[in-house]
């Protein structure tokens, strides 16, 4: 198996938007775009929702590393928050507080580790036709 990554920071400002293009630019040297256009659309809606998580709850820059190890395409976004994230309650007055509820619609498995300078988000996305990936949550 060969792993391939990338990694960048998006800051607070203008991070969502340039997140989503520099996303997209890596998942076609994959040919992603065309094999897989709806894996796609599912990454990059979720890469948007993890910034606007690290940039609205963390009030942080958000580190996002994409890493692809021929299963699963593993999207991980790190902010400066130690607390875990929070999955909101289903309210239809809201504007906010899907952003989790949308990853775990949309990924094929997600976790939250712990670090010691905040927390990353992982969310793995499979490509039609592979064997899914799951990520086990680390022991308490």
């Amino acid at each position: 198996m060969r792993a391939v990554g990338w990694a960048r920071s998006f800051p607070v400002a203008r991070g969502v938007r340039a997140g989503r293009h520099w996303t997209r630019e890596h998942l076609e040297s994959l040919d992603w775009t065309k094999d897989a256009p709806e894996t796609v659309d599912a990454i990059l809606l979720s890469v948007s929702e993890l910034i606007t998580n690290a940039h609205v709850h963390a009030h942080s820059d958000a580190q996002l590393v994409l890493t692809w190890d021929s299963r699963c395409l593993h999207v991980s976004v790190h902010d400066g928050d130690p607390a875990p994230p929070a999955p909101q309650e289903a309210d239809g007055t809201r504007t906010g507080g899907r952003g989790l509820a949308i990853v775990d619609a949309l990924a094929d498995s997600w976790a939250t580790r712990p670090q010691e300078s905040g927390k990353t988000v992982i969310a793995c996305f499979v490509p039609p036709g592979a064997s899914p990936v799951h990520h086990a949550e680390p022991a308490g």
